[in-house]
């Protein structure tokens, strides 16, 4: 590998694992401070292992080589587009059903949005078919 490339994984892997760490963070708030103290909104932790899924077994079973858009990309990212809504959606659902508070639910929306763009980060910086590339682990 060559030393320059190496020094840019380390700050990618590096800002990824802040990001991640920072959004869950923001999800541990909303669960367990003292004046919410309701951890129903660990329910998002599902829609967070989910949403790459769709992604991840669309990249293995379609070519990249057509430059046109195939329906299984598509779904997959129409899936994924419904994971995210949806672990947008559960907080609110929660707090208007008197579940959570709405502090809670400011929290954990916070920690979804930083948590939702570490993995689309992470797609975007070890996604290409390159010398160094996630599907490599």
């Amino acid at each position: 590998m060559h030393r320059g490339l190496v020094g840019e994984v380390a700050a990618a892997l590096i800002s990824l694992s802040f990001g991640g760490a920072i959004g869950l963070m923001f999800l541990m708030l909303g669960c367990a401070l003292p004046i919410y103290n309701e951890y129903w909104p660990l329910f998002v932790l599902f829609f967070y292992v989910l949403s790459p899924i769709p992604y991840c077994v669309a990249r293995r079973l379609v070519d990249d080589t057509d430059a046109m858009s195939s329906a299984c990309k598509e779904l997959a990212i129409f899936l994924t587009t419904g994971v995210v809504v949806s672990a947008f959606g559960l907080p609110v659902v929660f707090a208007r059903a008197n579940l959570i508070k709405w502090g809670a639910c400011a929290l954990v929306l916070t920690g979804n949005t930083v948590i939702f763009a570490t993995i689309l980060g992470f797609f975007l910086v070890f996604g290409s078919n390159d010398d160094f590339s996630w599907q490599q682990w």
